[in-house]
C-alpha cells in the first residue's frame, strides 16, 4: 500500500469518527431530555439563579447578580485581572442606563 493511500485511509477514518461524534451527541441529547426537563422543573420550583460560569472573579460568577462597577474595583482604567472578565461582554444597553453626572454638577470655586 502506497503512503498516500494510507494517508487517505487515515483521513477517511478520521472523518467517519468525526461524523460519529455528531450521531453520539444526538443520541445523548434524546437520552438525557427527561433529565434536563426534571432539572429545569427543579430550578423553576426552587427559584435558583444563573449557574456559576467562572470561578475567578466575583463579578463573573453570577452575571445577573454582579454590581456594575465591581470590575473596576481598583480604578476605572485598571487592567483586567482575570481572563474570564474579557470573555463576558457587558450587558446590552448598560452605557445608556446611567445619567451623565458631570453635566449636572457645578465645579467648585
Amino acid at each position: 500500500m502506497r503512503p498516500s493511500n494510507r494517508a487517505l485511509l487515515l483521513l477517511v477514518l478520521a472523518a467517519i469518527g468525526f461524523a460519529l461524534t455528531f450521531v453520539d451527541a444526538a443520541r445523548l441529547r434524546v437520552a438525557g431530555a427527561a433529565r434536563v426537563a426534571e432539572t429545569a422543573a427543579l430550578v423553576e420550583q426552587l427559584g435558583l439563579t444563573d449557574p456559576v460560569l467562572f470561578t475567578e472573579a466575583r463579578y463573573t460568577r453570577h452575571l445577573s447578580q454582579a454590581d456594575l462597577q465591581s470590575a473596576f474595583q481598583d480604578h476605572p482604567v485598571a487592567l483586567e485581572h482575570f481572563p474570564s472578565g474579557s470573555l463576558v461582554p457587558p450587558p446590552a444597553g448598560i452605557l445608556q442606563a446611567y445619567e451623565h453626572l458631570d453635566r449636572k454638577t457645578a465645579s467648585p470655586d
